[in-house]
């Protein structure tokens, strides 16, 4: 199975145009968030649009530049995988968005609680599709805000600014691939435990990300290759 890993696309529609070849080889598309231009909120429908003209798979959520309105639109296209839990070819998406609370003066800044409490449907579904540990096998998370100490969400002077909450989800379901964005400057690839997480950076500056995973004879998956590509 292959994965297009994309966020962060700020409204750049040239650069979703630069990856028709990626669109084509793609088994399905994982969006971390930000359709919108910081402070451009309009900026996000076309984004929308062009990348529904590019495949038929996307699963999406919102970033903290989204207005949270926006949900319904990308609920409408049938992409969102916030605060639910969607199967398909074997594996599961689940999805949170926005970003952690800091200035204010984006759409969609959230809570910890907020954030993690996108992923309580897991807990309503673990009794079917989790071991007697409450871990998945198939499992991919979705979440615009990187979790806390990897090196996907740190800042300059290295500092880690991710979601100690989304940290324990993970810790707790053991997902085999967990994509972010949001920290333009943290694009990156790391473990956490066996789980491969991936911030392939902002599209809107060049950056992808490219994740293969295969399924073993008994249903478990795992991440193959996981890659940073550039434009």
């Amino acid at each position: 199975m292959k994965f297009l890993v994309i966020s962060d696309i700020h409204g750049n529609l040239e650069n979703i145009d630069k990856l028709d070849s990626h669109f084509k080889e793609a088994d399905a598309v994982l969006f971390g968030g930000d359709f919108a231009l910081f402070e451009h909120e309009e900026t996000a429908t076309p984004v929308l649009e062009k990348l529904l003209t590019k495949h038929e798979v996307i699963y999406a959520v919102l970033g903290n530049c989204d207005s949270p309105d926006f949900l319904e639109k990308i609920e409408a296209a049938d992409i969102s995988v916030e605060k639910t839990l969607v199967f398909n070819d074997g594996y599961a998406v689940s999805g949170s968005g926005g970003g952690s609370k800091f200035t204010g003066t984006t759409p969609f800044e959230r809570t910890d609680e907020e954030l993690s409490g996108d992923f309580a449907i897991l807990d309503s579904s673990s009794e079917e599709c989790a071991d007697e540990n409450g871990h998945w096998s198939n499992l991919i998370l979705i979440m615009h805000n990187p979790p806390k100490d990897t090196k996907c969400d740190a800042i300059p002077g290295d500092i880690h600014v991710g979601s100690p909450a989304l940290r324990a989800v993970i810790e707790k379901r053991t997902p085999f691939l967990v994509v972010t964005g949001h920290i333009h400057e943290s694009a990156g690839i790391d473990t956490i435990g066996a789980t491969t997480v991936i911030n392939p950076g902002s599209l809107a500056e060049g950056k992808y990300g490219w994740v293969e995973a295969e399924k073993t004879s008994d249903g478990t998956w795992s991440v193959k290759s996981a890659e940073l590509c550039q434009l």
